[in-house]
């Protein structure tokens, strides 16, 4: 005798999604809402258009390095508008003289600094004003100034260096023009101790 046969029958499958199939048309579809979602983060974000520390003190910070070292050291004052202070350190440089620094950014946004130290040795002032070349002599505010060009790195240097001993040898130096850094020049007081 034989024994019926049963068949099992599959379920009929529902026909695939048309957006399933992988399409060139499906794939520029997904790009643009994955790109539309991005432009909105992106636009979404703030930025930030400059950077800036804390506001930097210089004559507050002079008086107390004068009063420290003794020495009658020279801050930018009265300097025309646009121009802003950005750093003030007291510290030893490579060959181990101590050293004043009183940067500021001029209204083109160009970095000058004044650094002094007492007795400045051919090595400090050479490292300061990175090996630039010789470019002559300038009179700047009573006083003749050695000045180097470093056009390789953007450095302009203005050096005054006393006749005695014992007193403050004065480079004023930085990315900033002749006509800037003499600006400074121009604007130099001193803080006594």
């Amino acid at each position: 005798m034989s024994t019926p046969q049963t068949t099992e029958s599959t379920p009929p499958t529902a026909p695939r999604s048309r957006y399933s199939m992988g399409s060139a048309s499906n794939l520029v579809r997904s790009l643009i809402v994955i790109l539309g979602f991005m432009a909105v983060i992106i636009f979404m974000v703030p930025r930030v258009n400059s950077l800036s520390g804390p506001p930097v003190d210089i004559p507050a910070r002079a008086a107390e390095v004068a009063t420290q070292s003794g020495w009658p050291i020279s801050i930018a004052a009265g300097l025309p508008t646009g121009w802003q202070p950005t750093s003030a350190r007291y510290v030893r440089t490579g060959d181990g003289a101590m050293t004043w620094l009183a940067g500021y950014q001029a209204p083109s946004g160009n970095y000058v600094s004044v650094e002094q130290t007492k007795d400045a040795t051919s090595l400090w002032i050479e490292t300061e004003i990175n090996r630039a070349v010789a470019k002559g002599t300038v009179d700047v505010a009573g006083r003749t100034w050695a000045k180097y060009e470093r056009p390789s790195k953007v450095q302009n240097s203005l050096v005054h260096t006393p006749e005695t001993t014992g007193e403050l040898t004065t480079l004023v130096t930085g990315t900033g023009t002749f006509e800037e850094l003499e600006v400074l020049i121009e604007h130099l007081t001193v803080v006594t101790p």
